[in-house]
């Protein structure tokens, strides 16, 4: 009786993290740049009490076996990077990327990186996260430039009034043989980490590395419906572990109560 009780209780914490993490896709639903997880789950050990195949006194062998399940754990949250879409925003400083590819930033001193083209310039002229995280390599926007032009292929310019370049460079973006491996530390910010591989820096537009697009954003790849469902099949499966918990705890009781 006691296995159910267990059984029962996993699968209720099981059930409340696919909550959890179905609550935070949501609350990002406007995130630019944000990428939804899914938790993934996996069944406990078994408990064998007969073994498939072997053989009774008879000469016989058991077709199948006699396990019994001890519940379920989670094994992963699976960080989704499929591609968000696009919004036109008019503003030249944000940028977003078409197929693969991340954006670096200085985040003191560690490089970290991004898919929110957020960008916006400081006192200095530096093109930098809302957080005030420097691109790489940083790029400085002269005092008289009247226009800021991004091409697909990564190349930024700072024009005068006359179409004339002031100050030009180029953004790569960098790529991850794993991203979903990739350590989120929130600021819309991941950290390579020993799953994800190292970064490997590319060329806008050549060998599977995306292209930029000026005056885009790319929003959450949260699908509402998606979640909504998620969410309503999360919480009937918690009433439902929650409903063989209390069975469990009344066969116990029953059993308690008996008389000889």
């Amino acid at each position: 009786m006691m296995r159910s009780l267990w059984t029962a209780a996993s699968g209720m914490m099981a059930m409340q993290l696919s909550i959890d993490v179905t609550t935070n896709n949501l609350a990002n639903v406007n995130t630019t740049g944000f990428k939804k997880s899914r938790a993934e789950f996996e069944d406990l050990m078994y408990q064998t009490l007969k073994i498939a195949g072997s053989v009774t006194a008879a000469g016989d062998r058991i077709p199948t076996g006699l396990q019994v399940g001890m519940g379920v754990r989670p094994v992963a949250v699976h960080k989704e990077f499929s591609q968000g879409a696009f919004r036109n925003t008019g503003n030249p400083l944000d940028l977003a990327i078409e197929g693969q590819g991340f954006f670096q930033v200085d985040v003191n001193g560690e490089f970290a990186y991004t898919r929110a083209g957020t960008f916006k310039l400081d006192n200095e002229g530096r093109i930098m996260t809302a957080n005030g995280y420097a691109l790489q390599p940083e790029f400085i926007v002269p005092p008289d430039t009247q226009n800021i032009v991004v091409t697909e292929r990564g190349r930024i310019s700072a024009m005068d009034k006359f179409g004339e370049e002031l100050a030009g460079a180029d953004i790569p973006l960098f790529t991850f043989i794993n991203p979903a491996g990739l350590n989120s530390i929130g600021r819309n910010l991941f950290l390579p980490t020993a799953a994800s591989g190292e970064e490997l820096e590319g060329v806008p537009g050549e060998e599977n590395v995306g292209t930029i697009a000026q005056a885009f954003l790319e929003m959450s790849n949260v699908d509402i419906v998606e979640e909504m469902v998620n969410l309503i099949t999360g919480q009937r499966a918690y009433e439902i572990n929650s409903r063989a918990l209390q069975t469990s705890d009344q066969m116990l009781q029953v059993a308690n109560q008996m008389k000889r």
